[in-house]
């Protein structure tokens, strides 16, 4: 199962009020494991950035002036997503509004809302009344977020897949008995993996002693045994 863990950062709280995306971070799981693949993106937002949002993500008008727009890096990022993959979003009803109407008004599809995972819900379920914030559900699991004093998409995104392994289990909340051998290969090399016979079998660890004691044992016990349909 393919997910994508994902954040963005923005200009403000409404794209309605013509706020914008200026960051998008995204990293790749595989039956919850990190592949290694990651997506992340600086955005011009073609507007100022507020003073507010400056003091939330550090970045400034002169810094976001030469990144691309969305509308140039709209198909990069939905081929990085996919088309039927899981995104798990840290208040996701935020984040899906604003990648939905930057998709609108670059002409593409707007993401279906059933693909997202709200993991501030999944927190809430799991622990009634307490804080759900990232910051707040790494404190509760011992997650290091450090290095976090300024909100940073990719950085997010890494906690958030730490606290999302947590929240439905722990890292291994299947007990890896859905991961295959080649699951640190990548998604598509788990997808074609298949059991191959060995191509020198193994030796047998059986000694003669062993063997003879057996082949006595089964001759005692007549010929109807179910033993001597396998000889």
């Amino acid at each position: 199962m393919r997910e994508i863990v994902l954040d963005t950062e923005t200009t403000g709280f409404e794209p309605a009020e013509g706020h914008r995306i200026v960051e998008i971070g995204a990293i790749e799981l595989f039956n919850h494991v990190p592949t290694g693949r990651t997506y992340h993106q600086y955005i011009n937002p073609e507007r100022g950035m507020p003073n507010e949002a400056f003091e939330v993500h550090g970045l400034g008008d002169d810094f976001l002036r030469d990144k691309p727009k969305f509308g140039q890096i709209a198909t990069a990022f939905l081929d990085f997503i996919g088309g039927d993959s899981r995104l798990v979003i840290h208040n996701a009803a935020f984040d899906m509004k604003f990648l939905n109407a930057e998709l609108n008004w670059a002409g593409h599809t707007i993401i279906a809302m059933d693909r997202a995972l709200d993991t501030v819900a999944m927190a809430r379920r799991k622990f009634p009344g307490s804080p759900a914030s990232l910051d707040a559900l790494c404190r509760r699991f011992g997650i290091d977020n450090s290095s976090r004093e300024k909100h940073g998409a990719l950085l997010d995104s890494e906690l958030l897949a730490e606290v999302y392994l947590e929240l439905i289990g722990g890292r291994q909340p299947d007990f890896a008995l859905s991961v295959g051998p080649a699951a640190t290969e990548g998604p598509r090399a788990q997808a074609d993996w298949r059991p191959r016979a060995r191509p020198v079998p193994l030796p047998s660890r059986l000694t003669e002693a062993e063997a003879a004691a057996h082949r006595n044992f089964v001759a005692g016990l007549g010929d109807g045994a179910v033993w001597k349909r396998f000889e």
